[in-house]
């Protein structure tokens, strides 16, 4: 589909409505648009048509925090839950995968939370082993997941077990995803541990945070033009890279003191975000 295809299916944008916090109007959405799935913009600065919604509970997953409304997707990042559940429920002690925030049903920028999972192709996978597969939807909003760092991220703690590093190589290794968000000490961990084929690990970058979860990104989908994919990792596993991570946060280098001062980040209105949003956010 072409681009001026796109927006003539999606109708046209109301100019009234291109100055309101896009947060206020896609975070009041309790279902997804009925239109053909397609993610319009980028992970950042994006939204969902034609939302799908994971199932609560399935043979080897459950979705977690159900009051927040966030299990929506792209067919695609469904599709991917459903396979990578179905390989985590082969390892020891586990049964399935408790996932976390995947898209708000008609995508766009949350009210809380995070920047990206904007258009329905990121999807934090907790890090705590799924054991129980029956909880309740109290169970769920009660249960948290666990860390798996110590030493403020340079390094994995006792927690962290082969199986979390088979889980990560599979969702590495799925042909869809373009990246996957760990600490660093995570990271440098995997690197040691493999033994075999490496290439999987340059979809596998350190980022602050991510010791409760992963974070899988998925690549746009083929077709979807208006779709824009992050670019590329740097060539190479990125061990050398995680690594350097790690020795910042055990060493951390003086601050720079012609560093200028970090700008506030502004909220997204309708006008930032791609044409096709304000249509997707009048439909049925």
């Amino acid at each position: 589909m072409s681009a001026p295809a796109a927006a003539q299916d999606l109708g046209a944008p109301v100019v009234s409505s291109q100055t309101k916090q896009a947060k206020q109007v896609f975070g009041a959405f309790s279902n997804g648009s009925s239109q053909k799935a397609m993610p319009f913009g980028s992970y950042a600065k994006g939204c969902l048509a034609g939302g799908v919604q994971l199932p609560e509970t399935g043979p080897t997953w459950q979705a977690m925090r159900l009051s927040r409304n966030r299990n929506w997707g792209h067919p695609e990042v469904i599709d991917f839950v459903e396979k990578l559940s179905a390989k985590a429920a082969q390892q020891p002690g586990w049964n399935g995968l408790y996932i976390g925030d995947i898209s708000q049903p008609r995508g766009g920028p949350m009210l809380t939370g995070h920047r990206s999972h904007q258009i329905g192709l990121d999807v934090d996978i907790w890090m705590l082993p799924g054991r129980q597969m029956n909880l309740t939807r109290r169970g769920r909003e009660n249960i948290s997941s666990i860390s798996m760092r110590r030493s403020q991220g340079a390094f994995v703690n006792d927690l962290w077990t082969p199986a979390h590093h088979e889980i990560i190589k599979a969702a590495a290794q799925d042909r869809r995803t373009a990246r996957i968000f760990v600490f660093p000490g995570a990271k440098v961990q995997m690197c040691k541990d493999e033994t075999g084929n490496r290439a999987w690990l340059r979809k596998v970058r350190p980022w602050f945070g991510h010791h409760y979860h992963f974070h899988v990104r998925l690549s746009c989908p083929r077709g979807a033009r208006d779709c824009v994919d992050q670019a590329a990792p740097p060539p190479g596993d990125g061990c050398a890279d995680a690594q350097e991570w790690v020795n910042n946060i055990l060493n951390p280098p003086p601050p720079d003191p012609n560093a200028p001062p970090p700008k506030p980040r502004r909220e997204l209105t309708m006008a930032d975000l791609p044409e096709q949003c304000a249509a997707i956010a009048q439909s049925q």
